[in-house]
């Protein structure tokens, strides 16, 4: 097989993939052999009349299509690569014409990815970033902590307060009827937490461990169960035991704890290092993203619609995952909303078009600066991929082959492309604290 380029205009090339006469007889051959127990011809049981036989009944030219299908099934893919071009499209091919003994020529013609040069990319200016991190976030965070190694007391020598978590059975009833998930046992209930109805948790506020309680209550009018919604509802409840929340000291105990530190000190200054470096990775990222977006910004290009419309479908089918994860089918979640699936492709088209615009950008920027990748920065996010999913770098390479590589060096570039913007960029002040100076 050879592949040549006729032409590249427009965003279009137009190409020929050439087939000798052996790859096509032997193709044709491929296919003979494949359907030739489909044939009945007289004289011969089924299944056996020879290719020349067959042909000649059913004519010359009877296993050609398929033998060129067979052909461009792999021939197709390799002629892409032989060509170094990235397709957007599904090609145009047009029909060969075929001679015995001689090579055949196919030639088409296919979108590819856009080349020009990116006008504004150098000097974009984004909002400088800088989280202070301070005593206020250390105590925070030392809170958290310490709400995070919190015990569970039985009160036994007062009633129940908010904060308080309760242990009760419930059983809610509707016009006297018992209803589906209105019904529970031993169910643990913080007092306060807004985790039922609105006026549900206050009714169980003043009570002691072993009363029962009516609890009276309306269900929002815009409550998810629509038989429910806006209906008053009694619940019965038995109240079997009341815990309270016991916090530990923010101490040198605590410290040592949850942490290789002996004191609180020792435990606060590293905390306060982690904490402001997690914070500069995040201020970094923010303007990384800023950055991306003054790109956006910058340069107005057109992108091919078979882009948008191929990252519409990538978003819909991250959609229907995401959905599927939850337990619900992307046409359920559709009844439920009231909307098509064409109402879902033309909310999805506006973000899809600019992230298409922005990987153009992108890819130009890396053609026009040269941005390669050494092979360690792809390793290195093939082993960061392979530790999230318990796998070693060699699991990881051999997970879908070249392509799955080729998506890590990709995904480096990339990285490299936004670094290198980012570097190239203007921070500036916010315009009210400009204005204060």
């Amino acid at each position: 097989m050879k592949a040549t380029q006729v032409s590249k205009e427009n965003g279009v090339v137009k190409f020929s993939i050439e087939f000798s006469a052996e790859e096509f007889e032997n193709a044709v051959n491929k296919v003979y052999r494949a359907n030739k127990s489909r044939f009945s011809v007289d004289g011969f049981r089924k299944g056996k009349a020879p290719r020349k036989i067959i042909e000649n009944f059913y004519g010359h030219d009877i296993f050609w299509d398929e033998a060129l299908n067979d052909l461009l099934e792999n021939g197709y893919p390799d002629a892409i690569s032989e060509l170094d071009i990235e397709v957007i499209s599904q090609p145009s091919l047009e029909s060969p014409e075929i001679k015995k003994g001689e090579p055949v020529v196919i030639t088409g013609s296919v979108q590819v990815f856009p080349e020009f040069e990116v006008g504004k990319y150098k000097g974009l200016e984004i909002e400088k970033v800088e989280t202070v991190v301070g005593e206020k976030e250390l105590q925070d965070e030392l809170e958290r902590v310490q709400k995070s190694q919190a015990r569970m007391e039985t009160v036994e020598d007062r009633k129940t307060e908010n904060g308080d978590t309760v242990i009760i059975d419930f059983e809610g009833r509707v016009d006297g009827e018992v209803f589906a998930g209105g019904t529970a046992e031993n169910f643990e209930l913080k007092l306060g937490s807004g985790q039922f109805i609105p006026g549900f948790e206050e009714q169980l506020e003043g009570k002691d461990a072993g009363e029962e309680v009516d609890v009276e209550v309306v269900f929002p009018g815009d409550y998810h169960a629509e038989e429910l919604a806006g209906k008053p509802a009694v619940f019965k409840c038995k109240i079997h035991e009341i815990k309270k929340e016991i916090l530990p000291e923010i101490d040198d105990e605590l410290a040592s704890d949850v942490s290789e530190f002996e004191t609180l000190e020792e435990y606060k200054a590293d905390l306060l290092k982690k904490l402001q470096e997690k914070a500069a990775e995040t201020d970094l990222s923010v303007m990384k993203d800023r950055t991306l977006e003054a790109l956006y910004q910058a340069n107005e290009i057109e992108v091919p619609e078979a882009m948008i419309a191929a990252e519409v479908d990538n978003m819909l089918y991250d959609m229907d995952r995401s959905l599927a994860g939850q337990g619900i089918k992307l046409q359920q979640y559709m009844d439920w909303m009231g909307k098509t699936i064409d109402d879902l492709r033309n909310e999805s088209r506006s973000d899809a078009e600019r992230r298409v615009r922005t990987r153009v950008l992108l890819k130009n920027v890396i053609r026009q600066e040269g941005l390669e990748v050494e092979e360690e920065e792809v390793e290195a996010l093939m082993k960061e991929f392979g530790e999230q999913y318990g796998m070693d770098i060699d699991q990881v390479r051999t997970m879908a082959g070249e392509q799955t590589e080729n998506y890590f060096r990709e995904d480096a570039q990339t990285k490299k492309a936004i670094d290198f913007l980012f570097d190239n960029a203007v921070q500036v002040e916010k315009k009210e604290e400009a204005e204060e100076k």
